[in-house]
């Protein structure tokens, strides 16, 4: 089976939102239930360094007519096509701050024909579990923890070696 693209994927939960009656933009990725916006911010990869300078801001631009408003992001979600850095997963992980509001979605898998979505998602967000759902309703996606791949090591007791010359 063929797996959308990441601008497929969050079009088609963007119209799923709909239903719920959340309110939607038809341009960018938001969606507002009540008083709060859920934003999904698209990446390729991230750098740690960038990820909390982004993250840090709760703040995004939405349009309204031909201006645009500057509201309070309640929450965000990372739609990433790579697996990102284990410091930013660490960086979510352990600050309560970050992990209250922000989640990861790895869709490298997805994107690569795989049935595997890993996620870091701690908000409560009920749009990202709508999201959750639509990966594996829609997607058929088996959704996973994502965490350092230290950790990960480590549990499954697979540890490398750095090889040196």
């Amino acid at each position: 089976m063929k797996m959308p693209r990441l601008w497929e994927i969050v079009r088609k939960f963007r119209d799923l939102s709909k239903s719920h009656g959340w309110v939607t933009s038809e341009n960018e990725d938001w969606v507002k239930v009540g008083e709060e916006y859920h934003t999904f911010v698209w990446a390729r990869n991230i750098r740690p360094s960038s990820f909390k300078r982004i993250s840090s801001n709760k703040m995004t631009a939405i349009r309204d007519g031909q201006s645009y408003n500057v509201v309070k992001t309640s929450y965000t979600a990372w739609l990433l096509s790579e697996a990102p850095p284990d410091a930013v997963i660490r960086e979510v992980s352990e600050s309560p701050d970050f992990s209250n509001r922000i989640a990861h979605y790895d869709l490298s898998y997805l994107l690569e024909g795989k049935n595997v979505c890993r996620r870091l998602n701690s908000t409560g967000s009920p749009v990202f579990q709508e999201f959750e759902s639509f990966l594996k309703n829609e997607l058929k996606a088996k959704i996973k923890p994502m965490e350092p791949a230290s950790e990960a090591s480590l549990k499954t007791g697979k540890l490398t070696v750095a090889e040196i010359a």
